[in-house]
């Protein structure tokens, strides 16, 4: 990954914005922090090398929102998303809105630096996106009409027991559904899913949004 790139923390909590760079510094990476979403856009003028990382919840401008700043003005530094677990939904939202990935707290370490690490790469990986578009398309092919449903759901930012009323099926039923086309999808995590299912051309465009 390029030398200068540079991790941007943008959170309004100083105690998470000190933490997170402290363990950023610990893996030899750059960092800036920002206090809100509003000093970023104010202090970051040029495009250049790095990533960013928000928390969806922010006073004022929110990560949703700022995603949509961000590429209003033609920002494209990759941006990942920390999240509550009962923010799921919102970080699928923030995915729909451009967002290269969401991590749940509370996190560990070394889960929060291979997010970091993926998104710092990012520019070499889009290179690639072309072949990722035809092994998704050909994934979810693979799934029964059951496991597309349930996709569905988890894409529309649904927690399991909403999708299981919708299909009149049981929550623990759902949660098998859920596994085996994680599997099929070869997808480690419910944004890794997320993502591929987002990256199929069309699969999950306006029809299919919550919006």
């Amino acid at each position: 990954m390029p030398s200068e790139a540079v991790v941007h923390v943008v959170d309004d909590d100083v105690a998470v914005r000190k933490s997170l760079a402290f363990l950023l510094a610990s893996d030899d990476l750059l960092v800036r922090l920002h206090e809100s979403a509003s000093a970023f856009l104010e202090d970051v003028k040029d495009v250049e090398a790095g990533c960013i990382v928000t928390d969806v919840r922010m006073p004022g401008i929110d990560g949703i929102e700022f995603l949509r700043r961000l590429r209003e003005r033609g920002t494209t530094l990759p941006v990942i998303v920390m999240t509550g677990h009962a923010d799921v939904p919102l970080a699928v939202e923030a995915m729909k809105e451009g967002a290269v990935d969401f991590i749940e707290k509370p996190f560990g370490d070394e889960v929060f630096l291979a997010a970091v690490r993926s998104a710092l790469q990012q520019h070499a990986r889009s290179a690639h996106q072309g072949a990722h578009v035809l092994e998704a398309q050909a994934r979810l092919q693979s799934l029964s009409v059951r496991e597309r449903q349930v996709l569905d759901g988890l894409v529309a930012g649904q927690a399991n027991k909403a999708i299981a009323h919708q299909l009149g099926i049981s929550p623990r039923t759902v949660e098998i559904y859920r596994a085996n086309l994680m599997g099929k999808m070869e997808a480690n995590s419910l944004s890794e899913l997320v993502r591929m299912a987002l990256l199929v051309e069309g699969s999950y465009g306006p029809g299919s949004s919550t919006r």
